[in-house]
């Protein structure tokens, strides 16, 4: 394994760690800082937000400036954001310091992807960037139970305190290590978003939106959906979001074997209609303990091993712009879960929680519905790359 990806992988483990341990140290965040949880609870909205607005943005805009430069930019901004909240004392400068964490995962995270594409051999490139996306899909099912556990010793403070750490540890790796990637070519600004007019990339980004916008309704809903099989015991539902969370690492790790050997459009047209038949069996399969694991491995498995094979169409369709690419799909992952709290809140005032996976099922139908169009509207040639053009000039 090369050491260079496990870095980046490690900063992705830091990165998904941050968003999503936060749900665990609420109450001691909102108790320290003499505030309500659901005013702390903007700590996640202001870090998403950060990040999904400004992935895509300076993707643009860096997209010339060297690898490596860029990557330890971008996780000192991270370290020095959950630095400074970890010694805040007011809320304002606790939700600054998260919006300039998110700035920073918002630099690493598509050019850390961009990176792992150059490393590798374009055969075995589906691996390379399952490698660096594991560290995220490990986020959910270790980074953020150790985060939580850590902070029951020690504080809340303790556990960024440690999250800045994972982020540190993973720029000292890659300042030592990161000495040889190829220097991207300039390309002006303009040329860097012609591939935004391509109906193809649209298509794909809209996939991204409405397949996990349906994935995490369910997820954001969990408790209640699996309440039956869970009883409400809070140790229940833990060790089946942990069966999830290791399923979803199996399953981005299994999904980049699988896009470098069949076409990356049938593997994620296959997984969604698997999670569509999975989603509409839930509210009778999550009546049970052992029905409700079987699902989740499933939905693990199948969710998280979509965004592999996402990533490598859109690579295929402009690899050159690689980095802002993969700042949209980032961009329409995210906008997928903010909608999907919001849409699933809605549904839960009029329809039991037994039944949110039906219209989370309903969205991922519209995400099979886009893939098949992606390929009809172009003819069957969903894969042919984009004319590049010509650089302005290397720097």
């Amino acid at each position: 394994m090369d050491r260079r990806l496990l870095m980046l992988s490690l900063g992705m483990f830091a990165i998904g760690t941050d968003n999503f341990v936060v749900a665990g140290i609420l109450p001691g965040v909102a108790a320290s800082l003499n505030t309500t949880p659901s005013l702390a609870g903007q700590m996640v909205t202001v870090y998403a937000l950060s990040y999904a607005v400004m992935a895509p943005v300076m993707a643009a805009l860096a997209g010339s400036w060297p690898r490596k430069r860029l990557l330890v930019s971008a996780l000192a901004l991270f370290v020095v954001g959950n630095v400074v909240s970890a010694v805040a004392t007011r809320l304002d400068v606790v939700l600054l310091s998260r919006a300039l964490a998110g700035l920073g995962a918002a630099m690493f995270a598509p050019t850390a992807l961009g990176v792992a594409a150059v490393l590798a051999d374009p055969a075995r490139r589906g691996r390379a960037l399952a490698t660096v996306t594991a560290g995220l899909a490990a986020a959910t099912a270790l980074g953020a139970p150790i985060g939580t556990f850590i902070g029951g010793f020690g504080g809340w403070r303790t556990t960024l305190w440690f999250v800045a750490a994972l982020g540190l540890a993973s720029m000292a790796g890659l300042w030592a290590l990161l000495r040889d990637v190829p220097q991207p070519a300039r390309f002006t600004l303009r040329e860097r978003l012609a591939p935004l007019r391509d109906m193809r990339v649209a298509l794909i980004l809209s996939t991204s939106l409405f397949g996990f916008g349906g994935f995490l309704m369910v997820y954001t809903y969990a408790g209640l959906v699996l309440h039956r099989a869970t009883g409400g015991d809070e140790r229940i539902l833990a060790a089946l979001l942990l069966v999830w969370g290791v399923a979803a690492t199996a399953g981005n790790m299994l999904a980049g074997r699988l896009v470098d050997r069949f076409d990356s459009r049938r593997v994620v047209a296959i997984g969604l209609a698997v999670a569509i038949l999975n989603f509409w069996a839930l509210p009778w399969t999550g009546a049970h303990l052992a029905g409700a694991a079987v699902a989740l491995t499933v939905w693990g498995l199948i969710g998280w091993g979509l965004i592999v094979p996402q990533q490598q169409r859109l690579m295929k369709i402009a690899p050159q712009v690689a980095p802002l690419l993969m700042a949209l799909n980032n961009t329409a992952t995210y906008g997928g879960l903010a909608a999907s709290g919001l849409l699933g809140g809605l549904v839960l005032l009029f329809v039991d929680a037994r039944y949110l996976s039906l219209f989370g099922a309903a969205l991922i139908a519209v995400a099979l519905a886009l893939t098949l169009l992606a390929r009809e509207a172009t003819g069957g040639r969903e894969d042919a790359a984009l004319p590049a053009a010509g650089p302005a000039g290397a720097r």
